[in-house]
């Protein structure tokens, strides 16, 4: 796959394997995120490989929700999922975690899928025109939000 289209890193205090712990369960990420609302899983904690989620999303007054499927879960380091809207392709988030010094670097990657169509269809259904950088701004927030969580902040 190519480069992923955003990257946005953070270095949090705490030891990877509890770090992905927490990424890997998309519950989670509603808590630390400024757009995610929530996620429906049919397990609690870290996802593994094939298994599937709802994902709710608000932008202002715009509301949409997705299905997501994860392509990837590896303990302690990676994980990622793809987001498809009405059977659309239109994403594919990942988080890689990697020791640091003082504890570990996670990184949050995106990949823009979209095609014509479900770019238009996300431009009049979400209300955000320049989506790599609106996510690029929401996925700094994000990570701020989860270090300080995961620090005890």
């Amino acid at each position: 796959m190519r480069d992923a289209d955003v990257r946005v890193n953070v270095v949090v205090n705490r030891p990877p394997q509890e770090v992905w712990e927490a990424v890997a369960d998309p519950v989670r990420i509603a808590s630390w995120s400024p757009e995610n609302t929530g996620a429906t899983a049919v397990a609690d904690g870290p996802l593994a490989v094939g298994a599937t989620f709802g994902g709710s999303n608000r932008h202002g007054l715009f509301r949409w929700s997705t299905r997501c499927a994860v392509v990837e879960s590896i303990p302690g380091r990676a994980f990622a999922f793809d987001v498809t809207y009405l059977g659309l392709a239109v994403s594919r988030w990942r988080y890689l975690v990697s020791p640091a010094d003082e504890g570990c670097v996670v990184e949050e990657q995106w990949w823009d899928r979209r095609g014509g169509l479900m770019k238009a269809i996300g431009t009049v259904g979400t209300g955000v025109v320049d989506r790599a950088a609106h996510n690029e701004a929401t996925m700094r927030r994000t990570l701020e939000a989860m270090r300080a969580d995961l620090e005890g902040r």
